[in-house]
């Protein structure tokens, strides 16, 4: 499945949800379903700057892909920081960089969400990217040795 495709699946989950209310229902929900992300990462050096709230954010680097682990301590951003790692974990980091996050204003976060809600959230778009930028970067270096 493509990070569009696994957009287009969230969208479509979201779309018989005509309430802002069953919404961020299913953005807590979702936030519930993470899996958890081992407690020896809830360290300073993998929270997120910018968000309101403490939200943990924790790459691993396997066969050529990153996978997310992440975690919050409000059901609201865990759910938020659960989007969009269930849209880009496990993917190469070129992929991950130069994904489109269209699903965002699909399903209307950024009209419904706080001003600090929103900018958290961009914080945590921002910081994947950053990580998969840094990840595709030390893998170009390894073909330049």
């Amino acid at each position: 499945m493509t990070i569009n495709e696994k957009q287009d699946e969230l969208i479509e989950e979201f779309e018989y949800l005509t309430d802002w209310v069953d919404k961020y229902e299913q953005i807590i929900q979702i936030g519930k379903e993470l899996p958890l992300i081992n407690e020896e990462f809830k360290q300073d050096k993998f929270l997120i700057k910018g968000c309101q709230s403490k939200v943990w954010l924790y790459p691993e680097f396997k066969d050529g892909r990153i996978y997310f682990t992440a975690d919050s301590d409000a059901i609201i951003s865990k759910g938020l920081v659960s989007l969009i790692v269930r849209v880009l974990s496990g993917f190469p980091p070129e992929d991950i960089r130069d994904a489109d996050l269209y699903f965002i204003d699909r399903i209307g976060l950024k009209e419904h969400l706080s001003p600090t809600r929103s900018n958290g959230l961009v914080s945590m778009v921002k910081q994947i990217k950053l990580y998969a930028i840094a990840y595709s970067s030390a893998m170009a270096g390894k073909n330049f040795e």
